[in-house]
């Protein structure tokens, strides 16, 4: 959802547009920048080539559409030095970073590399009874004091997992955190990051000073992070938080960030503790209008003042979620069940 710092990219970034949909254009040695439409208010993904040996591979896909499908083709055509696409590595879940895995796999007759995280979720998100999720987001809602669920879930969630993602592939090789994979003559190695999405997977390149950051780091908005219903981390923001710092450590701050949202700019250091003390104020806010009890659904708006639109209303009841699990969990907030089973939380003695 959104947050400051738009002058951190716009001042630093060597060039002056974003490639064209279906064209490259090379941002470092070795590696050229694509962008796919999305048909959200965020309306685009970046994607990347990487030179490997004697061919390309792909970082991340865009949604499953016949759009980005004609689009892949023309890249495929023109954008390639008529070499061909080695693999596919997939930061994470999400279906503008995997909707298209398994058409390209297919389609290429390459592999994919991703998180064991992220690879499982997609597949169970894929694998699930239809409605189940729908089930559980009903649950979730009435305890987080919506009146209105059925209609809550219609505007906040339109689309299904399902209907952005094609097939899953059944395989995969395994990306793991700390693990240094040779893509060309270079050494990439992998950082993990979580919060936004279980296992994230972002690459840096020493050699290049370059960090693929996926959805992990972006220059003009802060990534979403949410708590869903039934989720393994009941404290995604906490998990977040300590990825930056992690993150930082691993990654100079020299680096050029390739983002997968906006342009690509420099400062990771001076963004990496702008999110954090953005985090940091959001939760302080809630601690103080939680004075007196009040349900996820009265503090929605607390965060989130501005009109929302259909697809931005779900993720901001699950970042809305995820601020009150970290104030919980640092000991700001104490979370209480009404006799209707909705959650109420109040300021802690």
């Amino acid at each position: 959802m959104s947050a400051g710092a738009e002058g951190l990219a716009a001042l630093r970034f060597p060039h002056s547009a974003a490639p064209s949909p279906g064209t490259a254009m090379e941002v470092a040695p070795g590696v050229r920048w694509l962008r796919m439409p999305l048909p959200f208010q965020l309306n685009h993904i970046n994607l990347w080539l990487v030179e490997d040996g004697p061919g390309w591979a792909i970082v991340d896909t865009g949604i499953s559409n016949a759009e980005t499908k004609a689009l892949w083709e023309r890249i495929f055509a023109t954008a390639l030095d008529g070499k061909p696409i080695t693999r596919l590595l997939c930061t994470h879940f999400h279906p503008d970073h995997m909707g298209l895995a398994g058409w390209l796999a297919d389609r290429l007759g390459i592999e994919l590399w991703t998180t064991e995280g992220e690879w499982r979720h997609a597949r169970q998100a894929i694998a699930d009874r239809p409605g189940t999720f729908h089930d559980e987001l009903a649950d979730f809602y009435r305890r987080i004091g919506f009146g209105d669920v059925e209609e809550t879930i219609k505007v906040g969630r339109p689309q299904s997992y399902r209907s952005l993602v094609g097939p899953v592939p059944e395989h995969h090789h395994r990306l793991s955190d700390g693990m240094e994979l040779m893509i060309g003559g270079r050494s990439w190695r992998v950082i993990i990051g979580r919060g936004h999405a279980p296992e994230h997977a972002c690459l840096y390149c020493a050699e290049l000073d370059l960090l693929i950051a996926g959805d992990q780091v972006l220059p003009k908005i802060s990534p979403n992070v949410s708590l869903w219903p039934n989720a393994s981390d009941q404290d995604p923001l906490g998990s977040f938080v300590a990825s930056l710092g992690k993150l930082r450590a691993a990654v100079p701050g020299s680096a050029f960030v390739l983002p997968s949202h906006n342009l690509p700019f420099y400062g990771l250091h001076a963004r990496i503790e702008q999110l954090r003390a953005l985090h940091e104020a959001r939760v302080a806010e809630i601690v103080i209008h939680c004075r007196t009890p009040r349900t996820g659904a009265e503090i929605v708006p607390v965060l989130f003042s501005r009109t929302l639109d259909r697809h931005q209303l779900g993720f901001a009841i699950g970042e809305t979620m995820a601020h009150l699990a970290r104030a919980v969990a640092a000991g700001g907030l104490a979370r209480h069940e009404r006799e209707d089973g909705v959650w109420l939380f109040e300021t802690a003695a």
